[in-house]
């Protein structure tokens, strides 16, 4: 099912070719290091260059009498480069091969989700603009809280974005190493020298030190950032599906021409897009937990980590591409309600303000306790009338209007005495 949410450019990245041609340019790799160090001929090198190549249905029909991927893959390579193929792999082990190529895979694969990660983040950073002053209700337990705006919303969801920015890089930064360093890593049948020229060859750094594998910590890492990232999707796209419920409607995914929300109900609009990505980054999660399970392996290898590697490490990396391509399409178009944001803003006659009508009671000389239990009050019985006012309440209730004019009523219930700082926020962000 997996293939429902591939787009062309990373599931090319997790094709049977791609990854025979990874080990095929980790091979020459390698064998260019040992050429410019005397150890193979250049005329070898110079065959192997040109002849060296795969039929991946052969190397299948190889690895059904062989039962090893590598040996069949290097016998299909062998079969086109003839005599000079002894010099081809020489001095390595598979997982040489396997870990450094699986590598380059995942740092081509970062630099596609890094791409649509900075994408996402444009597309938030102009809507956060766009909406800087668009007023909205703010809610903490779901609950009605103090007035914000929808862009203060969003830059929240920027500075978010940027953090998982800098989480990628460092996790590609890291997960960008090679080894060729032999059986368990000590370098029995190849040097140092060639690790660092092989590796430098392919834009990778080499590892400081390995056993027969390059350590497990750096892909969990990688696919625990994919994890962060999908979550941050997942809290995004819930906000949105709060956001659309017929009983707030301040905002609404965009729902095409033709597009259909229900077989029963023609009038539905759900936020289906959202809901999906909900439901995906649940498998992001899964499969961190999967890779913080391959790290601790048996002595200096076994391969319990290789099957699951050969699921999460494509599975997460597809489904990432897809959910950031997705959500970003689901911003730059969401239908956004002002009105109906103003509108939820004043239900039960503004109870959102009872915060600024407390200070100013304790401004007239109540104590705390006195101010919230006069506040609270009122807000109650508009709360509880369903159809009644705060403001009105405040404004005949006796006591309050011993303390506070008409006109000190009034201002408690400007939204713009919340937000005299989100300017300075959003130049905090640089926004």
């Amino acid at each position: 099912m997996i293939e429902r949410y591939s787009r062309p450019e990373m599931a090319a990245l997790w094709s049977d070719l791609a990854k025979y041609d990874s080990w095929l340019e980790v091979e020459i790799a390698v064998c260019e290091a040992q050429a410019e160090k005397g150890l193979i001929p250049q005329s070898a090198l110079k065959n192997i260059k040109g002849k060296a190549k795969f039929d991946t249905a052969r190397v299948k029909e190889i690895e059904l009498e062989v039962k090893h991927d590598v040996i069949a893959f290097l016998t299909c390579v062998a079969e086109n480069v003839g005599e000079d193929s002894r010099f081809v792999h020489l001095g390595l082990t598979s997982s040489d091969v396997i870990d450094t190529a699986l590598a380059l895979q995942l740092k081509r694969a970062a630099t596609i989700l890094s791409r649509e990660l900075n994408s996402l983040h444009d597309i938030i950073l102009h809507k956060a603009r766009e909406h800087k002053n668009t007023l909205q209700v703010g809610r903490s337990h779901g609950i009605h809280a103090e007035p914000i705006t929808f862009g203060f919303k969003l830059a929240v969801w920027l500075e978010e974005v940027r953090r998982h920015q800098a989480r990628l890089a460092q996790a590609t930064k890291n997960i960008a190493v090679g080894k060729i360093s032999g059986a368990v890593g000590t370098y029995s049948n190849i040097s140092p020298e060639i690790e660092q020229l092989t590796c430098a060859k392919l834009g990778l750094d080499a590892e400081g030190i390995s056993t027969q594998i390059v350590q497990r910590d750096r892909h969990a890492e990688f696919i625990c950032t994919i994890a962060l990232i999908g979550s941050s999707l997942d809290k995004f796209a819930t906000e949105i599906r709060h956001l659309q419920r017929t009983d707030v409607l301040e905002v609404e995914e965009p729902f095409t021409q033709g597009q259909k929300g229900s077989s029963a109900m023609p009038h539905k609009r759900n936020p289906v897009g959202c809901e999906n990505i909900s439901g995906l980054a649940r498998l992001l999660r899964a499969n961190s937990i999967a890779a913080m399970e391959n790290i601790p392996l048996w002595h200096e290898r076994d391969i319990s980590h290789s099957s699951v590697e050969r699921v999460i490490i494509p599975d997460s990396t597809i489904l990432l591409d897809f959910m950031l391509n997705r959500f970003g399409a689901i911003l730059k178009d969401l239908v956004v309600y002002p009105d109906n944001m103003k509108e939820n803003m004043d239900v039960y006659g503004g109870v959102i303000y009872s915060q600024s009508v407390l200070l100013k009671l304790i401004e007239k000389g109540l104590t705390r306790e006195e101010a919230y239990k006069l506040v609270q009050s009122n807000a109650m019985k508009a709360w509880n009338s369903k159809s009644g006012s705060f403001k009105d309440n405040l404004l005949s209730d006796k006591e309050v209007r011993k303390l506070v004019s008409q006109e000190e009523v009034e201002n408690c219930f400007d939204a713009k005495n919340y937000l005299k700082n989100v300017d300075r926020v959003f130049q905090k962000l640089g926004i």
